[in-house]
């Protein structure tokens, strides 16, 4: 009786813990939020802090930068360049990121803000629940801090990214955080760099599950290959990419590509479940459609012409459909856009190819052109391309920059980041109908900067 009763207590603990996590605030409120991960009894144990970090991961799938949905930043950010054409109409759709029309009163810009705050709070409340924590082990703790810090980082990274100055926000002092204000992306970078050292250092070296859905070190150097990338640490980022690509043991190339995107590939880093028995990803739903003219997007024209006619990825990736007069395009990369007996695609958010050629421009950055055509040369074989003809420091740059178009396209997205971190954007979309230079970053929301007059100035041109 008293274990049936014990089970029955963690139970209704995770059941309840589930309900306090999806009602957390976000860190612009005046007011105490009405619910805080701070109850001791949350990380009684390992089960229960766990179900609160994995709701957080949940919460990323569901909605924000990493939701493959409509309104995730993959969509939106694909529209905003050159990735996808899109169809849809209304406030609360990509058309105005498409149209290069955002207003600080963007309900897709107020949604991705608030869900992100919102995550990086949970992340936060976990951080101090665990280190407060009397009870659980310190293999537990560590693993679990050094999660929430990857969470936290991963997420400031795209705020970041779009935003520009940003506050990183590393506590659940609601009164702190109602007055905070944006700090540098030079200060950003060095607060995500910290941030992602520490949880290198206390994660698992292995997966702690078979589906790779729990970040483990690779997971996070991974990561942090990308932000020294962006930050022009060529040095770190080489070396964080191949202290990944050397764990051969864990991490291969997928020779056949139609098994890249399957939720057992090897090539995998991390990746998000899609949450119940038999789903597949946000992504499949959103891109795959099967008659024209599409009702949400399609590959742009020009990304199909920029395929050479033998390239794989052409063939597997992408699949045209046609009403008999018109064809369009749309990715393929994720193949189910419905519910299968079990599921067999998760929604990847790190694979190994990012990493090959992450090393190869710091290489060629650093000089090293042999070893960042190398590199080069692994991806485009993997495509059934000969090596590449370019020579010169520009040419293989140039090159990288193609193959990081051709390889990454409709995850993430790495198209509008490429072209801003090179300075590029006006170069190349500035054929688009309403581009202007001041697109490079997006407007704050209004209803937070009136929430929290501290976030200003607004980025320009809004």
């Amino acid at each position: 009786m008293k274990i049936q009763i014990k089970k029955y207590s963690k139970l209704l603990m995770i059941f309840n813990l589930v309900v306090i996590l999806q009602s957390c605030d976000d860190f612009v409120n005046v007011d105490a939020p009405s619910s805080q991960l701070t109850t001791p009894a949350v990380f009684e144990d390992a089960l229960t802090a766990t179900v609160a970090l994995t709701d957080i991961y949940a919460k990323m799938r569901e909605n924000g930068f990493l939701s493959g949905r409509p309104n995730g930043f993959t969509c939106l950010a694909g529209t905003y360049s050159d990735d996808l054409v899109s169809y849809e109409i209304g406030n609360n759709t990509s058309e105005s990121f498409f149209n290069n029309s955002l207003l600080s009163t963007t309900a897709n810009i107020n949604t991705l803000w608030r869900n992100s705050y919102s995550q990086i709070y949970a992340a936060n409340a976990v951080i101090e629940g665990v280190n407060n924590s009397n009870n659980l082990s310190e293999s537990v703790k560590n693993q679990v801090k050094g999660e929430a810090l990857f969470i936290r980082a991963f997420l400031h990274f795209h705020l970041m990214s779009v935003f520009g100055d940003i506050p990183y926000i590393k506590t659940t002092d609601y009164i702190a955080n109602s007055t905070v204000e944006r700090i540098s992306t030079e200060l950003v970078f060095q607060h995500l760099i910290s941030d992602l050292e520490d949880a290198a250092n206390w994660v698992n070296t292995s997966y702690i599950d078979s589906g790779r859905t729990r970040p483990n070190k690779n997971a996070i150097q991974a990561f942090l290959a990308r932000v020294y990338l962006y930050q022009g640490d060529y040095t770190e980022a080489s070396n964080m990419a191949s202290a990944v690509l050397n764990e051969t043991t864990l991490y291969q190339l997928e020779n056949n590509l139609d098994e890249e995107f399957l939720k057992q590939s090897s090539s995998t880093i991390w990746q998000l479940s899609p949450g119940a028995a038999g789903a597949n990803t946000y992504e499949g739903n959103s891109f795959i459609f099967f008659t024209g003219p599409p009702t949400r997007f399609s590959l742009n024209p020009n990304l199909f012409a920029q395929f050479e006619s033998n390239d794989l990825r052409k063939t597997h990736w992408i699949k045209s459909i046609t009403n008999g007069s018109q064809v369009w395009y749309h990715s393929f990369k994720y193949k189910k856009d419905i519910a299968t007996s079990t599921s067999m695609e998760h929604s990847i958010i790190l694979r190994l190819s990012e990493q090959y050629l992450i090393r190869a421009e710091a290489r060629a950055k650093q000089g090293d052109l042999i070893g960042a055509i190398e590199d080069l040369n692994v991806i485009r074989q993997r495509a059934g391309l000969s090596n590449t003809t370019a020579v010169t420091t520009d040419q293989v740059l140039s090159a990288i920059l193609q193959e990081r178009r051709l390889e990454l396209f409709t995850e993430l997205g790495h198209r509008f980041l490429d072209l801003k971190r090179l300075e590029l954007l006006d170069s190349v979309l500035g054929t688009k109908p309403g581009w202007s230079t001041n697109d490079k970053l997006w407007p704050l929301p209004q209803a937070e900067m009136d929430a929290n007059p501290f976030l200003v100035p607004q980025n320009p041109g809004y």
